[in-house]
Parts: structure tokens; C-alpha cells; sequence
């Protein structure tokens, strides 16, 4: 096996067409098709269907594409890595954030230090849900990504815990009392905005809720901060959420916001990488960075506002 058939394979499967991927590749079709005769010669596998609009991989094929994107993408950067080898750190990093976590309020600081001291490393900076993520991470399409989580071993993955947060009720005006903090059991007849069951926030809110026999009224379930604040100041529900990320949904929808004082119910935020592909030496370098945001509290994660108490301190604070 060759890389070149590898990247032909991948392009083709990329484009779904022979003839498009001729044109991309500037290879003869016949050409093309030989080679790809070759690679299911050498694995003894039919790797790709013809059809009336194209052409598709098999079980086998889809198989070998994922392990040629990464078998590709380790070359790249073996390549970057010895021709840049003694010089300044130079080539692409690619970030995943999940929306709605205190990961966004590293963005900023993160592309302010990488660009002071690697200016030649280029931030590919995603937003998307903690469980894509984790996916693009393990099959190696992402170097790393930031989300909350990394208590449960997942296979492929490893995780740095960077911060862990309080969680925060953002309810509609006078619809949680004057008290600084909230008892979970008191929102046992509130209804409730919560993300969808395989997000993390919502597993751990729903394990604090069944410690206590109580089954939550969640009237709808989304992930979006604008949304959230559209439906809190219109008065339908209130939200549960970490309190860097609810001191901005209370904020945009003039909302109380107040935090869960027991049972006290804490989001580790984390750092995603992949335990089996190693990270290229700019990737490593825009981990260590991360790791010393975190570290050095570099990330305003101070408070709330109004719902300052004494437990308000461990809000933000590095793991040990």
C-alpha cells in the first residue's frame, strides 16, 4: 500500500465520483479506477459501489477511510514536524469548544496567548456539542477539545480536569425567593428548560434530582444560551446551568439567578485528547497553554452577581 492511493481513495470517497475526483486530482480516470482496483487487490475487499449518482464505499471501504484520514493526517504532520524541527512552531491546531460551557470563556485567552507566543500556529477554533466533539477527537479529525465531563472513562479518549463549577437556577423574576441559595428540592414543581438526556449537565442534574425521588418537570429541552434567555424572559420555565454560563443567560433575560446551595452539584470541566494518535509538537504546545489557563486562573470564573454566598469561592477553582 502507498499513501498516494490512500489520498486517491479518500478524495474519491470525499466527492462521491470518479470522474470529480479525476478532475480534483488532475489523474486520468482510468488511471484512477486501476488504482483503486490495486488497494482492493492488496486488502481483498470490494471498497467502493458504483451507482447511478456515484459512487459510495462499502462497510469495508468506510472502514478504510477512517483509517486513512488518519494515517494521512499522522503523515502531515510527521512531515511539518521534521521540516520545522529547530525552527519557531508553525502549522494548524484544531480547538473543539462545546457551546454552553465554561470552554467559551476560554477562547479569547487561549487565542490571545497562542498568538503572543506562536504566531505562526493557526487556531482552528469549533463550537459543538461535548459528544461530536469527543467523537471528531477519538477518530482524530480534531486535536483536542474543551467540555465538561471526563469523570467516566471513554474508550480512545483521555482527559485533563482543567476547572470545576457550581451549577446556578436562572429562573423568572420572583419565581425563586429572596434567599442567596437554592434547595433542589424546591424546584421539585418548577418547570424546567434542561439540555437533552445525553448532554452532561443534564445526566448529572437528573442523577442529583433521583438522589432525591424526585422526577424533574422538564417542559423542553434545548442547549442554546439565546434560546434559554428568550424562554426565561418570556416567563415559560428556568434553567439550570454552570454559573459562568448562567450569569449571562440571567443577564440577557433580566432573570434571578441563584445557585444550588444543596445538595451542591459541581461540572468538571476537560480537556479531550486522543489516547492512542499523538499530538503534533504545535498542538502540544496549544495544550500546555490550556493547562496554564486553567491553572493559573486565568479564566474569570468569579461569582455571580447577586447570588454571592460563602461557598462562592470554590466557584471556578483548578482541580488538585
Amino acid at each position: 500500500m502507498n499513501l498516494r492511493r490512500l489520498k486517491y481513495f479518500v478524495k474519491i470517497v470525499d466527492v462521491g465520483s470518479l470522474t470529480q475526483a479525476s478532475e480534483v486530482l488532475h489523474v486520468a480516470q482510468p488511471a484512477l479506477s486501476q488504482q483503486i482496483a490495486t488497494l482492493e487487490g492488496e486488502f481483498k475487499q470490494q471498497l467502493l459501489l458504483r451507482t447511478q449518482k456515484g459512487v459510495e464505499p462499502t462497510e469495508a471501504g468506510k472502514a478504510l477511510y477512517r483509517h486513512a484520514q488518519l494515517i494521512l493526517r499522522q503523515f502531515e504532520q510527521a512531515q511539518a514536524d521534521v521540516l520545522n524541527a529547530g525552527r519557531a512552531l508553525s502549522g494548524q491546531v484544531s480547538v473543539g469548544l462545546a457551546p454552553g460551557t465554561a470552554a467559551l470563556t476560554l477562547a479569547l485567552p487561549l487565542l490571545q496567548t497562542v498568538h503572543g507566543r506562536y504566531p505562526q500556529i493557526v487556531l482552528h477554533i469549533n463550537e459543538n456539542l461535548g459528544t461530536m466533539l469527543c467523537d471528531v477527537v477519538r477518530e482524530g479529525r480534531m486535536d483536542m477539545a474543551v467540555l465538561y465531563g471526563g469523570g467516566r472513562a471513554m474508550q480512545g479518549l483521555c482527559f485533563d480536569q482543567l476547572l470545576t463549577e457550581s451549577l446556578c437556577v436562572v429562573a423568572p423574576s420572583g419565581m425563586l425567593g429572596t434567599d442567596e441559595g437554592v434547595m433542589l428540592e424546591s424546584l421539585r414543581d418548577v418547570d424546567l428548560l434542561l439540555p437533552r438526556a445525553t448532554n452532561e449537565l443534564r445526566r448529572r442534574v437528573d442523577q442529583a434530582f433521583a438522589a432525591l425521588h424526585i422526577v424533574p418537570r422538564v417542559v423542553a429541552e434545548m442547549e442554546s444560551s439565546d434560546t434559554l434567555a428568550a424562554a426565561v424572559a418570556s416567563g415559560v420555565a428556568a434553567t439550570i446551568l454552570p454559573c459562568s454560563v448562567a450569569r449571562g443567560v440571567a443577564a440577557s433575560a433580566s432573570a434571578d439567578l441563584r445557585r444550588i446551595a444543596s445538595p451542591a452539584i459541581e461540572m468538571p470541566l476537560a480537556l479531550c485528547c486522543s489516547d492512542h494518535l499523538p499530538l503534533s509538537e504545535p498542538a502540544q504546545a496549544v495544550k500546555a497553554i490550556l493547562l496554564e489557563l486553567a491553572s493559573k486562573r486565568m479564566v474569570n470564573l468569579a461569582p455571580v452577581g447577586e447570588a454571592r454566598s460563602e461557598s462562592a469561592q470554590d466557584v471556578g477553582r483548578p482541580r488538585p
